[in-house]
């Protein structure tokens, strides 16, 4: 529930489905490889605001 909040008290006015996509992967539910190509770079900035690079991984 903590890292959530902190998504939602960094990006505010982020597409929600990219926020989702962000907690999957942070929760290894996903890969970065899954998210649609529409999403990729915002999914991209949010693991990044959240120190999470090592996820990227294409």
């Amino acid at each position: 529930m903590k890292i959530i909040k902190l998504f939602f008290e960094i990006l505010k006015g982020v597409c929600d489905m990219a926020v989702v996509y962000a907690t999957l992967i942070v929760k290894g539910k996903k890969t970065f490889a899954q998210v649609p190509a529409s999403l990729k770079e915002e999914v991209r900035q949010i693991l990044i605001d959240l120190e999470c690079e090592d996820l990227i991984i294409e």
